[in-house]
């Protein structure tokens, strides 16, 4: 079992920025890959973007690339997404999400965080 637990969403203005960070607790040593995802109100799901757990490789949305970084703190069990550039359309709720190391999905989800980019 992992437990994860978002933090520092909020409120920002367009063009500003915002950090996101997911602490995860539990059998950490037996993830995989974190992922970042969001769900605007009446729309899916849809990947941000994904860092592996012991290595550096990073995935990114269409949306978010070039604006969004994802980053971790092993010593800290910890993922941050820096939101820079923020715009109307990322509002969402933001999920980090645990891959283990034996299965192809994201099995462990945390609560989420409301993001709001105001115009």
């Amino acid at each position: 079992q992992v437990q994860l637990v978002e933090s520092g969403g909020g409120l920002v203005v367009a063009g500003g920025s915002l950090r996101l960070a997911c602490v995860a607790s539990g059998r950490t040593f037996s993830i995989g890959r974190m992922g970042w995802f969001r769900q605007a109100p009446g729309q899916e799901r849809k990947f941000v973007a994904s860092i592996g757990w012991t290595s550096p490789i990073s995935y990114y949305g269409d949306s978010v690339k070039g604006r969004f970084t994802i980053s971790r703190d092993n010593a800290k069990n910890t993922v941050y997404l820096q939101m820079n550039s923020v715009k109307p359309e990322d509002t969402a709720v933001y999920y980090c999400a645990a891959k283990m190391t034996t299965t192809d999905q994201y099995d462990y989800w945390g609560q989420g965080a409301q993001v709001t980019v105001s115009s």
